[in-house]
């Protein structure tokens, strides 16, 4: 959405009748309070850890900004609790090729910071359908 933190529940979608895509919400920047942000991280944390039939954790990171110490943070609590999980680059459009370079590439220096190698990544758009195809791919990888 437009404004951050506009998700403030665990959304459930039906996928061809087959599978579901959960939306969480978001646990960077919003404009909500301390105690709505630790009732989201608590309830992030709660579904990520003990949902069983969790294939894959999709992390969206603005791409359009440098790296956050928040993304960090949520990679590094996926990896201790060993959730999988692959990251979609977003708004990957809105920048010229060079600039979306020298962000894709400061994100990743972060990322291998505290990892031995780089997750699984796409880039993405939704205004230009940007990253689309291979992440349906990579979801039906998963799902099957």
């Amino acid at each position: 959405s437009q404004s951050p933190g506009k998700t403030q529940l665990i959304n459930f979608f039906t996928i061809n009748n087959n599978w579901f895509l959960v939306d969480l919400p978001g646990y960077g920047y919003a404009k909500v309070g301390k105690s709505k942000r630790e009732e989201f991280e608590k309830m992030i944390h709660n579904y990520l850890t003990k949902r069983e039939q969790l294939r894959c954790t999709f992390v969206l990171i603005d791409s359009n900004i440098p790296p956050q110490k928040l993304d960090a943070e949520f990679l590094a609590k996926l990896g201790e609790a060993q959730i999988p999980f692959a990251i979609v680059l977003t708004k990957t459009d809105r920048l010229k090729p060079n600039e979306r370079k020298k962000n894709i590439s400061a994100i990743e220096q972060e990322i291998l910071k505290s990892w031995s190698q780089l997750p699984t990544m796409f880039l993405s758009s939704a205004e230009k359908n940007i990253g689309r195809k291979e992440i349906l791919s990579f979801i039906d990888s998963v799902t099957e």
